[in-house]
């Protein structure tokens, strides 16, 4: 990496050299996830989960990213990130990363984890393997099954080339002869019908097959599709699928109901620009061609892959496959005895604060303190915000229950959550149906703080109860995600969850907080500060420090002014799970900042902020990443853990990760990471393994 000096002589702090893309960073995460699906200590059935993980997280990064630049390189095509790459570049550099991360993800499912689900009695069988039993159910089952809802399109002047749903699996079919009114079709399309499974398992009475053996549908339609032809000949079936832009836009200053915005722009995600061709791996030259063309798409975006072209389907096997020995060993989440169903909730918190490590910790008490706050007499108001919560949700149907007995229930939806529009809709109906009332956040601004707030009436006068969060109220991910949650009836705390409420609903504005660092407005000047403070100590001869961790650190400004506390001397730790454009260990400006990403059975998601400070040290927990979305165009929030046990807590389990030798990576200067291997005769340690055990 060569170095850009300033007239002194200098690096300066910005020069565009110090800053990894962002992009190319979120595919060496996406990289670090396939490793897990190559790594023999990982279950088997888990393995087949990364893998698919890996290609899930990929069709989100071209239906976003990509499509984002895609759309910038033709507007501007000028720099907009610290790295001072135009969006072309960007592009070219995304497309060779992208296509050799293709490459291993079906090397490793062809090479590696395919033949090790075999050797478990796992198969997928191939046309050639089909015995007659098997042969003959297949049939059986094109024709009941496949037959009555497919629809072959051959393609001519009345026929044009269809649209394609995005994601969807589909057929390019090259055809010699006439149809049946003696019309010389060429080329057809054949469309797979959404409602059936991709992977189907074949019953083992009938056919005489093994207890597990599975055959992909795009087999079944390769086998017959000469049937859908009756009067020509198939000279060629090639699957492919197509990406599209699924990022919806909605002016929000032009609306004047973003629910109903927001709504009508759902189906068009499907037929959005397009951005990726994958294509069999033997679809011959001028099929690629004719399809790219379709499309309007470039060679750079065509992906050839060895393999069904909808890797992430295979997740259906872990709920198919009975195999618990080849899964993650049954995990029960601790659930302290004073939280249980027993327990007095609202005397415990108001006796002290409560912090829970989720999944480590029960997601159950967070639930419940919702749940007996709908049914306390003594509770007047619940507020709480909702960015991803998930179908069928027992919070929702805990502030549901609140509304009809009564209470007032406030609750901020985030209509624009990426993904979860939808869900998000259908619960923001449901609780304005039974009486709550029910925002949308601020205009311009997405609403990703998580917290709760219960007003009590006690003896001594009303009390606020607070839940904050690091991560959704989504009991699924919360069994999935590691997050903190903190329960508090602290005055001053309570007072500020209190007023960011007002905020969100009058949109007045806020007097001035107390424990809170709030976005989009003291967030970031406030970390900026406290880096700063701790390069005042460092120059000083005090004790200075800083250990964060979180998922993305992308923000130009606060990775210059770590930059800058570096070479003041200041010992920086940093745990990023995903993106980080910090590039540590360059020398005279990085050499005193790690970083690290732990990839393990659990996605990171906790946010964590730890300054030394002269030996009075800070802790913060966040529901916000070091990004410029999350500082200047979301609403979060960033709140201090001051009691001494929880504190210790939090420190023990940031140690924890910071010594991880089992399932973190070291990122080096030139934007690659590498596995942290153990010293000779040192013990293995993997922090999330630690912490299933028991609170660090």
């Amino acid at each position: 990496m060569s170095a850009i000096l300033n007239d002194s002589g200098e690096r300066p702090l910005d020069a565009p050299d110090l800053f990894i893309n962002r992009e190319l960073s979120l595919l060496e995460f996406n990289d670090r996830v396939l490793e897990q699906a190559r790594d023999t200590r990982v279950p088997l059935l888990e393995r087949l989960k990364f893998l698919c993980i890996s290609s899930t997280n990929l069709d989100e990064f071209f239906e976003v990213r990509v499509a984002g630049l895609k759309q910038k390189a033709e507007l501007v095509n000028a720099p907009t990130e610290a790295d001072n790459r135009t969006p072309s570049e960007v592009l070219r550099a995304i497309s060779s990363r992208a296509h050799a991360l293709v490459e291993k993800q079906y090397s490793t499912l062809n090479d590696e984890v395919i033949p090790a689900l075999q050797n478990e009695g796992i198969r997928f069988l191939r046309r050639a393997e089909w015995k007659p039993e098997q042969r003959a159910w297949l049939a059986q089952y094109f024709e009941e099954e496949l037959l009555p809802v497919i629809s072959p399109l051959g393609l001519d002047p009345a026929h044009p080339f269809p649209r394609i749903l995005n994601k969807s699996l589909n057929f390019i079919v090259s055809l010699d002869g006439t149809d049946a009114f003696g019309r010389k079709i060429d080329y057809a399309v054949v469309q797979a019908p959404r409602a059936l499974p991709r992977v189907i398992q074949l019953p083992a009475e009938e056919t005489g097959s093994g207890p597990h053996d599975f055959v992909f549908l795009s087999s079944i339609i390769h086998q017959h599709v000469g049937d859908l032809f009756p009067s020509m000949r198939t000279r060629g079936c090639y699957q492919f699928r197509v990406t599209r832009n699924s990022d919806l836009f909605v002016d929000e200053e032009e609306v004047d109901d973003l629910l109903r915005a927001v709504e009508g722009e759902l189906p068009s995600r499907r037929y959005g620009d397009c951005v990726r061709l994958e294509v069999a791996h033997n679809c011959p030259e001028s099929l690629c061609k004719y399809l790219l063309d379709r499309f309007l798409l470039s060679r750079e975006d065509l992906f050839q892959v060895d393999g069904p072209v909808n890797v992430n389907r295979l997740m259906s096997l872990l709920d198919t496959v009975d195999r618990p020995d080849l899964k993650y060993p049954a995990f029960s989440p601790n659930l302290p005895s004073e939280l249980g169903p027993s327990g007095d909730l609202f005397a415990e918190i108001r006796a002290s604060d409560v912090l829970l490590h989720h999944p480590f910790d029960s997601f159950l008490p967070v639930i419940d303190f919702v749940r007996r706050a709908a049914a306390d007499n003594s509770v007047l108001a619940i507020k709480q915000t909702l960015y991803r919560t998930g179908p069928n949700s027992a919070v929702v149907d805990a502030l549901v229950e609140a509304a009809r007995a009564g209470k007032e229930v406030t609750v901020v939806v985030e209509l624009r959550a990426r993904f979860d529009e939808a869900d998000n809709i259908e619960l923001a109906n449901r609780l304005q149906a039974a009486g709550a009332h029910v925002v949308y956040g601020v205009v311009g601004y997405k609403t990703h703080a998580k917290m709760t707030l219960i007003v009590r009436r006690e003896a001594d006068g009303l009390h606020n109860y607070v839940h904050l969060g690091t991560g959704n109220y989504h009991p699924k991910t919360a069994r999935l995600y590691t997050d903190y949650g903190l329960f508090s009836c602290e005055e001053n705390l309570g007072n500020d969850v209190h007023e960011m409420f007002l905020q969100l609903t009058s949109l007045g504005k806020v007097s001035g907080l107390a424990r809170l660092l709030d976005a989009p407005f003291r967030l970031h000047s406030a970390i900026l500060a406290k880096i700063a403070r701790e390069a005042e100590n460092a120059r000083a001869g005090r004790p200075a420090g800083i250990i964060a961790k979180m998922n993305s650190l992308v923000e130009p400004q606060v990775i210059k002014a770590l930059y800058a506390a570096s070479q003041d001397g200041v010992p920086i730790d940093l745990v990023v799970r995903g993106i980080c454009c910090l590039r540590p260990g360059v020398e005279g400006v990085s050499d005193n900042i790690r970083v690290r990403s732990v990839v393990g059975r659990f996605l990171e998601h906790t946010r964590v902020f730890h300054f030394a400070n002269d030996n009075d040290p800070e802790v913060y927990l966040s529901s916000a990443d070091w990004m410029d979305r999350n500082f200047f165009r979301r609403v979060e929030t960033c709140f201090p853990v001051t009691a001494a046990p929880l504190y210790d807590r939090v420190r023990r389990e940031l140690a924890l990760y910071l010594s991880d030798n089992s399932q973190a990576w070291l990122l080096g200067s030139d934007g690659r990471y590498e596995r942290a291997n153990r010293a000779d005769g040192e013990e293995e340690l993997a922090a999330q393994k630690r912490l299933m055990e028991g609170p660090g």
